[in-house]
């Protein structure tokens, strides 16, 4: 199987066999590179970064994923970009495609970023690879997918994994995150029970596809209103604000409509995971985060850095999985 020149822009869109490859590449990149082995797999091949926002672990897992692979990528932003003079998506694929090997975008705009990915895409003749837009986040949900397998071992058909909505004010994080968890643990045979508030679901479409992922899986999806009772027994528990993007001048000029999810997401100020949430999850339940996390408001200290807190190891996998996946889409 050949996964070369494929875009990622969505797991949805690979096979459940071609998602595995992925993760048996991303393990044995991480067993040799913990052994100190040089692996140049990707020797003198160029991977163009464009950011539209910041990133701590998407850019730096990336960027030294292509240094220890022998290649080299460019930190770009749209600033340092004739993006910023309004040049099209289609000229600035079909230059970068002369140039390298591969291109990676971070545009979490909301109603914006997906179509910009997806317009790059149609004009490159090189991968095009989704570092985080406003619908998907694939290198996080493949990332959280090889940590939980770390953590439980390879058959994991029959956890239980709580995906929460959780109070945050540090900025307006999109539906990213959870939505391609949604659509791809189902898939490996873990139970869903995303807890929310009515005021910030996930995309209808997003879920309806997730549904139907689940029940080819033979799994389950539920959703509640009810933190607490998707808390309950949960054998991994990922608390993650989303949705507030209204909340943000950036998103609206409507002051009435901003003043009125600024209320919404006020309302919901105890839907934080504490040590007593935590508690109702199983005893050796770990818990898992993205990051950044808002301590204090989405999380509590106690439960983010105790004994079962995996969110390090989540975080270095982001390495081993973005060398996994640059590997199979620019090597030979």
């Amino acid at each position: 199987m050949s996964l070369m020149g494929r875009n990622l822009i969505t797991l949805d869109g690979w096979d459940k066999q071609e998602i595995e490859l992925a993760l048996e590449v991303s393990f044995d990149l991480k067993r040799r590179f913990i052994k100190g082995e040089i692996i140049e797999s990707l020797k003198h091949k160029t991977l163009f970064m464009i950011f539209f926002e910041q990133s701590t672990r998407t850019r730096n897992s990336l960027e030294a994923a292509m240094t220890q692979l022998g290649g080299h990528a460019h930190d770009l932003t749209s600033d340092k970009m004739q993006i910023t003079h309004g040049e099209s998506p289609k000229d600035t694929a079909k230059v970068l495609s002369r140039m390298g090997e591969g291109i990676a975008i971070r545009n979490c705009f909301y109603q914006i970023g997906n179509r910009y990915l997806n317009e790059i895409a149609r004009h490159s003749d090189i991968p095009v690879i989704s570092m985080q837009d406003d619908v998907y986040h694939p290198l996080q949900a493949i990332a959280d997918l090889l940590t939980i397998m770390e953590h439980f071992g390879d058959n994991i058909r029959g956890l239980k994994v709580a995906i929460l909505w959780a109070y945050a004010t540090t900025h307006a994080k999109p539906l990213s995150v959870p939505q391609s968890q949604i659509l791809l643990f189902p898939r490996f045979g873990m139970d869903v029970v995303v807890g929310h508030p009515d005021e910030f679901p996930l995309q209808e479409d997003i879920v309806h596809k997730a549904k139907r992922n689940a029940e080819e899986a033979r799994t389950e999806l539920i959703f509640t209103n009810d933190m607490d009772e998707a808390i309950r027994d949960a054998d991994i528990v990922i608390p993650k604000n989303w949705g507030g993007f209204a909340y943000f001048e950036e998103y609206t000029d409507d002051e009435e409509h901003n003043r009125e999810m600024k209320e919404n997401l006020e309302r919901h100020k105890d839907w934080i995971c504490n040590g007593k949430r935590f508690s109702l999850a199983k005893r050796d339940a770990r818990v898992m985060h993205a990051l950044p996390a808002d301590r204090g408001n989405e999380v509590t200290d106690n439960v983010l850095d105790s004994e079962n807190s995996i969110i390090y190891d989540e975080a270095e996998n982001r390495l081993h999985t973005a060398r996994g996946i640059l590997e199979l889409l620019m090597g030979q």
